[in-house]
């Protein structure tokens, strides 16, 4: 199966969407990198700089504006009428995953089949290398609602 089906699928389980906002939110966390981890089973450091790099690229130039966009578009903003606003609130979100999906093929391309790394294994070591890594219980969230 294919990244994005993956991630797609991934994303649908219960507590998933929940624990990945809050290792972004809460934790300065690329979601995006995290489960190409785990859908990789990559846990070699040299793999992951390389990924790191490569998102926290992408997140500056095309996820984080588009986020910010998509989240300032969420209020009402007189004198703009709710339902232009909100139109266009939509298209940015789907701009905003189109950058999701080549940021997860992109990564893909990084490695060729799976490493073995264990879902948590793979998390840890990943947002090792994302910076400063998240709370293990915060990572151990995602693996479990992961399965």
């Amino acid at each position: 199966m294919a990244i994005w089906e993956w991630a797609l699928e991934a994303y649908a389980q219960p507590g998933v969407p929940e624990a990945c906002l809050k290792l972004q939110d809460e934790h300065g966390q690329n979601t995006s990198l995290l489960l190409w981890a785990v859908y990789a089973e990559v846990k070699d450091p040299l793999v992951l700089a390389r990924a790191a790099e490569a998102a926290r690229a992408w997140d500056a130039t095309a996820l984080k504006p588009l986020r910010e966009v998509r989240r300032a578009l969420k209020a009402p903003l007189p004198p703009f009428g709710d339902g232009a606003r909100q139109e266009l609130r939509e298209e940015v979100k789907a701009v905003e995953l189109a950058a999701e999906r080549l940021l997860l093929e992109t990564l893909e391309g990084l490695t060729r089949g799976r490493a073995g790394a264990h879902a948590l294994e793979a998390l840890e070591a990943a947002s090792k290398a994302w910076d400063k890594p998240a709370p293990a219980d915060a990572l151990a969230r995602l693996a479990a609602a992961l399965g």
